[in-house]
């Protein structure tokens, strides 16, 4: 899984163009089939590895996938220098630690749940930035905090369904994320897309490795390689596919899009795995979605 679309509205100057809102449409159905298809097949990776394990050896696979592409590509491996060295760091430790939160959760609660829980992402963002950020919370801000912890609570219904583990590491999950799509803006900045890759697969198969090792590191069977395969290239086509779809259009354009993977992942889980699709995955799912449209905003008009 990677990371949903970030939360805190960028400076007009940080804004893409609203020119392509259609190219930003077709990288997320992308990113929406490349979510998909990485929630399948890192269920059916975790029946052999643990989430440490599924890691290094997804990072190892991507990072020589990335290499090639850099090998083929004219700049070549020129494109690898940073800049920002200690912003590259900063991500991946936020990312690896969402990541495998999000692998745990994915097999401790229906896939819709994970994902409607993954959309709180920017209300998390809207939380924490006066804390982090120094920004005021403003009235708004504070209704789609509320509104985004309500969708919450429709969606994992304590009371109603026992609250599993896998709720809290959804939630851990989502608020990785959303700092996580923070530092990819801020990365994008200065770096390439392939440059993000690169050191994301290559520190990230080090941390993997560094606490998969301790336990006794599992070597996958070959019905397992195919799957593990399969989530290491939709691990690197997701990023992709996001990274360029926020590239096209600004974010109060692309966060609406990603509504869609909801009923997607709701339909993969029914057909492959007999899950339940509940109403109020739905419901919880739509108001985290007003609350994310009510922090986003509606564009002020410029005068003419």
């Amino acid at each position: 899984m990677t990371e949903p679309v970030a939360a805190s509205r960028p400076g007009p100057a940080a804004e893409p163009s609203q020119g392509r809102p259609m190219l930003a449409f077709c990288w997320m159905l992308g990113a929406i089939a490349s979510f998909t298809l990485m929630a399948v097949a890192g269920r059916a990776v975790q029946t052999e590895l643990n989430s440490f394990e599924l890691m290094a050896l997804r990072s190892v696979i991507g990072f020589a996938i990335v290499c090639a592409v850099l090998a083929l590509s004219r700049p070549g491996f020129a494109q690898v220098r940073t800049r920002r060295p200690w912003l590259h760091v900063q991500r991946n430790l936020i990312h690896f630690t969402a990541q495998n939160a999000w692998f745990a959760a994915l097999m401790l609660i229906p896939l819709a749940q994970l994902t409607a829980l993954e959309f709180t992402a920017p209300i998390w963002i809207a939380l924490l930035a006066p804390l982090l950020l120094g920004e005021r919370l403003t009235p708004r801000r504070a209704l789609a905090v509320v509104l985004g912890f309500a969708g919450v609570l429709i969606v994992a219904r304590p009371g109603v369904e026992p609250l599993h583990l896998g709720h809290l590491l959804g939630l851990v999950a989502a608020l990785g994320f959303a700092l996580n799509s923070i530092w990819t803006k801020k990365i994008m900045a200065h770096d390439t897309v392939l440059c993000v890759l690169f050191w994301m697969t290559a520190s990230q198969a080090v941390m993997g490795l560094a606490l998969g090792l301790p336990g006794g590191f599992t070597m996958p069977s070959a019905a397992v390689w195919p799957w593990l395969g399969l989530v290491a290239v939709t691990g690197l086509t997701a990023h992709y596919a996001l990274t360029s779809a926020l590239g096209h259009a600004p974010v109060s354009l692309v966060a609406p899009m990603e509504f869609l993977r909801l009923p997607v992942i709701s339909t993969v889980g029914a057909v492959v795995y007999g899950e339940a699709v509940a109403l109020a995955v739905f419901v919880g799912g739509a108001v985290i979605l007003l609350a994310n449209l009510v922090n986003l905003g509606l564009p002020r008009r410029r005068p003419a």
